[in-house]
């Protein structure tokens, strides 16, 4: 059993002292001997942490304590070693860089998709109401390679900025269609849903907790390859280990 802790997390919600609170935090995971990235901005906060699971929970509880941040839900894997190289904690003007004013997902959110409700939708072939499944990944051309959802829609970029303008071209297999966008754990769909419902993209929704959530959830039903994630561990299997562990366990 691999011995270390690692989480993903964030939530859009308001945070008027951005600036005040990237200190506290940073002192916090320093302290509890935590390496990986915290990103804080007004828009909300996003994590990717990992350290001796009880020293890495404490310090979720601790930020908990914050109401703004209660009840932050946290993908977990394991790993034999820290994947990162250092601890980072910055302040930004977004969590996830998206340059659209007047997106604001904690004003107007999209809504979910749970996992066990999307893999009876992709059995059935359709949603609940018969109207066909397109699913949408809103990642780069580089963390598809690694694997996606079998039929899902993807897009040749680099850089999330570029979706808006990369699916005007995919207009046409949106029509008619419940649109589920999709990313590694859940913030970069979550931020591009209400634009895409403005723009009249269908019916979009969200899977909630993303790709590492629905391995969590729903293991490799319906999909094909690993999940790449942002550390020295590359991409996890469905059953959240790295690509080519030979034991394929945790």
């Amino acid at each position: 059993m691999s011995s270390i802790l690692n989480i993903a997390a964030y939530r859009f919600v308001r945070i008027d002292d951005a600036a005040t609170l990237r200190g506290p935090i940073a002192a916090r995971a320093e302290a509890a001997g935590l390496k990986g990235t915290v990103l804080v901005a007004p828009e909300g906060i996003n994590l990717f942490l990992a350290g001796e699971p009880s020293a890495l929970r404490g310090f979720l509880a601790w930020l908990e304590d914050d109401a703004r941040f209660a009840g932050l839900a946290a993908k977990e894997s394991w790993s034999e070693a820290v994947p990162f190289a250092r601890l980072k904690v910055k302040l930004k003007r977004e969590i996830i860089a998206f340059r659209r004013d007047g997106i604001d997902p904690i004003r107007a959110p999209a809504p979910f998709v749970d996992p066990p409700t999307l893999k009876r939708w992709l059995d059935a072939g359709h949603d609940d109401v018969g109207r066909p499944v397109v699913l949408l990944d809103t990642r780069n051309r580089e963390e598809v390679a690694h694997g996606t959802f079998d039929g899902a829609l993807t897009l040749p970029i680099d850089d999330f900025v570029q979706l808006p303008e990369a699916l005007e071209a995919e207009r046409h297999r949106l029509a008619g269609a419940t649109v589920v966008s999709f990313c590694t754990g859940g913030i970069r769909c979550e931020k591009a849903a209400p634009l895409l419902r403005d723009l009249g993209f269908g019916d979009v929704r969200q899977l909630e907790g993303g790709i590492l959530g629905y391995f969590e959830a729903v293991g490799a039903a319906h999909w094909q390859g690993g999940c790449f994630v942002f550390d020295d561990r590359v991409a996890l299997s469905p059953n959240l280990v790295p690509v080519g562990n030979p034991d394929g366990q945790a």
